[in-house]
């Protein structure tokens, strides 16, 4: 089996050679066709999270090397335990990543994603920056049809991410403003989901990158706000009479939080998801005076994948860009995502 994997934090990414995994029990084999880029490879790549201030979260202790990233994942079942139904080999399945434990009271009322010991495939285990993936039960392999290959990987991630975060903004108005801060791959999944489940809403787009704006505006955004711009906000604030009602901030950058919460109306919501880090504080009179609500949001449920899958196939959902590259560019891949040379989602081509 070939992969590319972590061999020693912030360093290139290693090509290594081993066995090809036999599944046992519930266990199935996955031919990995394609494996998506995420930010949060990046994360796992540095071997920390940025908490401002010059603090870490320290993750090499929690996360054995080598690892193989990688947990936007599709391809082709290829073998399966002897326990196993509801596939066989040769049908293609899109690979949900978010694994827990299967025994605490979160995986028990469906949240996976949120266990305290879980086995997400490309973060705790190794994942699909390979050419094969074991995946530890049929369960987590997802029907794809209608969907372009490609693009079914990075749905498990950025699509279902988005989607979630969507799923927490609550009722909308004719005419409310929804802001989209971060115009990555998340954040552009996140347009496309709002403009399907908020028909009524103004979807408005910021993002510090004129390119990524310019995609916006082309996948539907109405306005868009260069955050680099120091009048951004409050042009926001007059465009939309008073702020925004929801604004949802993909990035998770002390700057990005700063400019999302001064934005958002009074009675507004803010929906952090990026992971970008730093320090974020409020005066807590803030909070009841403008009657603001705050709260994070993490992937999402198996549930929710198959909501989000469901939603893509009925074509509401516009495909962001997509750039195809090599497996053996995946350290380059984590690189310009690093650097914020990327428009869209880099999806590697683990056949190649």
């Amino acid at each position: 089996m070939k992969s590319q994997s972590i061999i020693a934090y912030a360093e290139p990414l290693q090509a290594r050679v081993t066995d090809t995994p036999v599944p046992q029990g519930n266990e199935v084999l996955v031919r990995v066709s394609h494996c998506g880029v995420c930010h949060s490879d990046v994360h796992l790549h540095d071997g920390f999270f940025d908490l401002g201030d010059g603090r870490k979260l320290d993750i090499s202790a929690t996360h054995e090397l080598p690892l193989t990233l990688g947990h936007e994942i599709v391809g082709e079942v290829v073998a399966c335990g002897p326990q196993v139904s509801g596939v066989t080999p040769g049908e293609r399945r899109v690979v949900y990543p978010w694994i827990g434990c299967g025994a605490c009271a979160l995986c028990d009322r469906g949240d996976e994603h949120l266990c305290n010991k879980p086995r997400a495939l490309g973060i705790n285990v190794d994942g699909g920056f390979a050419d094969h993936v074991l995946v530890p039960h049929s369960r987590y392999l997802l029907a794809f049809d209608g969907i372009e290959e490609s693009l079914a990987g990075p749905y498990m991630c950025s699509g279902l991410t988005a989607y979630s975060a969507l799923r927490k903004v609550g009722e909308l108005g004719k005419g409310d403003t929804l802001a989209i801060v971060g115009l990555g791959g998340v954040g552009m999944m996140g347009l496309q989901f709002a403009r399907a489940l908020y028909p009524d809403a103004e979807i408005v787009g910021a993002d510090i990158d004129d390119a990524s704006l310019q995609a916006a505006l082309q996948l539907g955004a109405v306005r868009v706000y260069n955050t680099a711009d120091k009048d951004a906000g409050k042009q926001l604030l007059r465009d939309s009479g008073g702020g925004a009602a929801v604004t949802i901030d993909f990035v998770g950058a002390e700057a990005s939080l700063t400019f999302a919460q001064r934005s958002v109306a009074k009675g507004g919501k803010v929906v952090i998801v990026g992971l970008f880090g730093g320090r974020f504080s409020l005066p807590i009179p803030m909070f009841p005076f403008r009657e603001l609500t705050l709260s994070g949001s993490y992937v999402g449920s198996l549930a929710h994948a198959r909501e989000m899958l469901a939603l893509v196939k009925t074509g509401k959902v516009k495909p962001i860009p997509v750039e195809r590259r090599a497996l053996e560019r995946a350290s380059e891949s984590l690189n310009d995502l690093r650097a914020g040379r990327i428009v869209g989602r880099v999806v590697l081509d683990c056949q190649a």
